[in-house]
């Protein structure tokens, strides 16, 4: 069993900057993949970024260039760093632990809301 709990999460205003934190229990090497996920009202949960054991690392088309994601496999810890928030970014962000696609293990997430 892979425990996986975000923090970070808050409000900021529009064009601010905010970093999530996924730490995890333990590491598997089958599942290598560590992925952010976010969900809006109404809307799919959708992918915004993913990172490999070996850092690999694959982007959201709408999130290029303003986050950034990264890990310490030592400290089983992941981090997601989110610069120029838009409104449209305010939604629940998960972590999740597995191999992409296929996430078995989940966090319960963490709000991230955006004033504009």
């Amino acid at each position: 069993q892979v425990q996986l709990v975000e923090s970070g999460g808050g409000l900021v205003q529009a064009g601010g900057s905010l970093r999530l934190t996924c730490t995890i229990s333990r590491i598997i090497a089958s599942m290598p993949v560590i992925a952010w996920y976010r969900q809006s009202p109404g809307k799919q949960r959708e992918l915004v970024a993913s990172i490999t054991l070996g850092g690999s690392t694959t982007y959201a088309d709408s999130v290029k260039g303003r986050f950034a994601i990264s890990r310490e496999n030592a400290r089983g810890t992941e981090y997601l760093q989110m610069n120029g928030l838009k409104a449209e970014n305010t939604a629940v962000y998960y972590c999740a632990n597995g191999y992409s696609p296929t996430y078995p293990y989940w966090g319960q997430g963490t709000q991230v809301t955006v004033s504009s």
